[in-house]
């Protein structure tokens, strides 16, 4: 009698998601701490506030899009308040230097030597304000800093603390006075959110409010950088089907080569696709949101959830879309529509 080997593994892989789904379950018992603490202060802005802890738990950036006033600020200073971090607020203005940002070297007349003063960058969470007021020089500082998480000072390099969060925002209606981040450079955000009004119910919560006086100061520390840092650890255990893999796949290859994959439609008017960091982005942008929903493996549905932040600034569109008034959006949701669903 020979064993059927195929079926035990099957059990004990079956086994084995089941004992991860049932430790995420415990493991994540603080989203909902944090989420408690976030609606204390935020009003009608959830799709904002799960991509900040999606980029906190995936160990990724995050770029704002929206007119100002929609709490962008004030979303990163609660999140700072509750996981009990170092928060630091960056205004980008034209006159920027990278020194600035960073930090620089000053003469020690006393003691005839150079000292290093470190600049806001050495924070937990930092919010770049406008980040496309500020020439090309100072925003290449600060995706150095985003993409290898240290500074160099002179001859000295330092390590950034952990966790290390950016989020960056820009305007889209003023143009006027702004450097464009290249593409390459927004590729390094993991996210793009594009913020919208709230709607009136909540308006008129944020007005009560802010009319009662005591608005966002009752914010408690629910969770500590050392567990957030053990959570991310756990995020990549969460386990993710070869089925999913593909699907990712499948998509990513989508914007790339849409004549192939049933979307001829768009074929001249995507200039280029997302690169292969997307695809590292959505799978663990994805695996991020299954956390926060406190499950142990991904679902297609988790994919789609993140699939237009993680897309819709990796995309490039060529004259003739603009011309034809065909959006991002668009591309995204017909691709999503198209790409067969494990």
């Amino acid at each position: 009698m020979f064993e059927n080997t195929s079926d035990v593994t099957t059990s004990s892989s079956a086994f084995d998601i089941k004992e991860l789904n049932e430790r995420i379950q415990r493991e994540s018992a603080f989203v909902d701490l944090l989420m408690l603490e976030m609606d204390k202060v935020i009003v009608g802005q959830r799709h904002m506030v799960e991509r900040l802890l999606i980029g906190l738990l995936a160990n990724g950036h995050i770029l704002l899009e929206g007119v100002p006033g929609l709490a962008k600020t004030l979303a990163i200073k609660t999140l700072a308040a509750a996981v009990d971090v170092q928060f630091s607020r960056i205004q980008f203005t034209p006159d920027l230097l990278p020194a600035d940002l960073i930090g620089t070297m000053i003469y020690n007349q006393k003691k005839e030597e150079f000292t290093i003063k470190k600049g806001p960058i050495f924070s937990n969470f930092i919010l770049a304000d406008e980040i496309n007021r500020a020439p090309a020089k100072v925003q290449s500082a600060l995706l150095e800093a985003m993409q290898e998480r240290q500074v160099t000072i002179g001859e000295q390099t330092f390590k950034l603390p952990e966790p290390f969060l950016v989020l960056a925002t820009q305007n889209p209606i003023e143009q006027e006075g702004t450097y464009q981040l290249p593409e390459a450079q927004v590729d390094r955000f993991m996210l793009k959110v594009v913020l919208s009004y709230p709607k009136k119910e909540d308006e008129k919560k944020i007005l009560r409010s802010n009319m009662s006086g005591d608005f966002g100061s009752n914010v408690n520390k629910v969770i500590s950088p050392t567990q957030i840092l053990s959570a991310r650890k756990l995020v990549r255990d969460v386990y993710m089907d070869e089925k999913i893999e593909q699907y990712i796949v499948d998509i990513i290859f989508a914007t790339r080569f849409p004549k192939e994959n049933k979307l001829e439609k768009f074929d001249g008017l995507i200039s280029f696709g997302a690169s292969p960091r997307a695809s590292i982005s959505m799978a663990i942008a994805a695996k991020a949101y299954a956390f926060i929903k406190r499950r142990g493996y991904v679902i297609p549905e988790d994919v789609r959830a993140v699939c237009h932040d993680v897309l819709r600034h990796r995309i490039g569109l060529s004259y003739e879309a603009e011309a034809e008034n065909i959006s991002v959006e668009q591309i995204i949701n017909e691709i999503l529509n198209t790409v067969e669903v494990p």
